[in-house]
This record gives structure tokens, sequence and C-alpha cells, in this order.
């Protein structure tokens, strides 16, 4: 998202990560919130679970909070539109937050869950089912994603590998703590 640190005043980074494994996903985001190079907030949540039609789904969230919440409240409604039906929602919502004029502006990206489904959604456009059950974003993403790749065949659940990835990433990049956020949904048929 390199637009939005020319655009912005310096706020940066997070690091969220969704994990797949052996009928549960665990979704697993840090605390802080920076600005430039001050911690404004270290315990801030960027997870979130969403209860609509009989149906939940956990969202993690990178980039401006207030552009995400406008995001996921769009995403609850499009999964009040398609009950049941985690991609068509996401896709929905790429679609507008692409074309529509207010909702291109917004920075944010997604990993949405609902248990069977692990996706990634952007502005871009694009709705990512991430290969090996890993999905990843922020700016500390690449280094949770690397470390989550590193211990997905081991014997560590879907949970413990999302933590472990998680305090690794918090190691390397700055705009990432080790105040974590942690959701777990079982795998639906």
């Amino acid at each position: 998202m390199e637009r939005s640190h020319s655009r912005r005043s310096g706020w940066h980074g997070t690091t969220i990560i969704g994990i797949r494994k052996d009928g549960q996903v665990a979704v697993a985001g840090d605390g802080q919130v920076s600005l430039g190079q001050t911690v404004i907030k270290g315990s801030a949540r960027k997870i979130r679970r969403i209860r609509t039609g009989g149906q939940e789904v956990i969202c993690g969230f990178a980039g401006s909070t207030a552009d995400a919440f406008t995001l996921v409240e769009r995403l609850e409604t499009k999964l009040e539109a398609s009950p049941g039906q985690l991609t068509r929602a996401a896709v929905e919502l790429a679609k507008d937050w692409r074309t529509d004029k207010y909702l291109r502006n917004l920075e944010a990206m997604l990993i949405v869950t609902d248990g069977r489904e692990l996706l990634v959604v952007t502005g871009a456009g694009d709705v990512l089912e991430p290969e090996h059950g890993i999905a990843a974003i922020g700016s500390g993403g690449n280094y949770a994603l690397a470390a989550a790749r590193a211990m997905i065949s081991g014997s560590d659940n879907a949970e413990t590998i999302a933590r472990k990835a998680m305090e690794i990433a918090a190691d390397i990049c700055v705009y990432t703590n080790s105040e974590l956020c942690v959701e777990l949904i079982e795998e639906r048929g």
C-alpha cells in the first residue's frame, strides 16, 4: 500500500495473520498504532468478529482504522444479502471498493474468514485465497507469513503457529508489537 504513505501523515503498520490448519482458523493481530516514529497506542484491537444471519465471520484489518471499520460494516451488509456465502460477499465488497467514488479512497486491507474460507480483500479489487492456508497483511505481514510457512507442516495447531509467527514479526518489524489479539473459528462444512 505504497500510496498510503505518500498521502497520509505518517500512519504506519500493523501485522495481521490468518492460519487455517486441521479444521481451525486463527486470526491474530498486534495492537500497535504508530504515527511516524511514535507509538500512539499499544493495545488497539484490529480483529473483529461479526455475526449476521446466523453466520460468524472474523475480520482482521491493516491500514486506516476508520477506513477498515467502514469496510467491515460494508462486508456485514454484503453478508446479510448473501447469507453463508463469504466469497460472494467479499467479491461484492471488492467490486464496490474498486468502483465506488467514496470507497476507492479507503486505505486498508482485510483478512476475512468464516472457518471454511480464508480470504484477503484489497482495494485493488482483489479477493485472494492464499496458498498453504496462510494469509498475512500489514507492515510485518511478510515476516509473519515466512515464519508461519516454516511452521505449518509441524505439529503445532493454527493458534500456536499464529502466535509464534506474530512473535517473530514483532521482533523484526518496528510497527508491530507483541500485544496480541487472537480469534479462533472452527471450520464448518
